[in-house]
């Protein structure tokens, strides 16, 4: 299994990256939405952890653009603002779920398992 990281923040994604090494998965990783819809269109991961508020292009933008080349795949967005209107937003582009950081290990480790069901 694959899963791409994507958040602008350095250590949001070593720390992701962290709790992802605990399951057999390979993790690759991007630092804006415009990296993040190159490297899905070359990787195909299987999962997505993508940061809201993101340079170059934003985490709705970039889900949608993925939504429009797979509906499948399983979609998870990461933010620290409490706008429930930017969730819902997301959620109504094809998000799967959400999380607000700063995030509990065990929550994303459940999380994952969830969506692989």
């Amino acid at each position: 299994m694959k899963i791409l990281v994507v958040d602008d923040a350095y250590f949001v994604r070593m720390k992701l990256k962290g709790v992802l090494s605990l399951l057999d998965v390979e993790v690759i990783e991007a630092e804006n939405g415009e990296q993040a819809v190159q490297m899905f269109k070359e990787d195909n991961p299987d999962i997505i952890f993508m940061d809201v508020v993101m340079p170059i292009k934003d985490g709705i933008t970039a889900l949608k653009e993925i939504r429009n080349i797979n509906k499948e795949v399983k979609v998870v967005m990461l933010t620290s603002e409490g706008d429930q209107s930017t969730l819902h937003v997301a959620l109504e582009q094809g998000a799967n779920h959400y999380i607000i950081k700063p995030f509990d290990d065990d929550k994303i480790l459940e999380l994952i398992h969830s969506l692989l069901k």
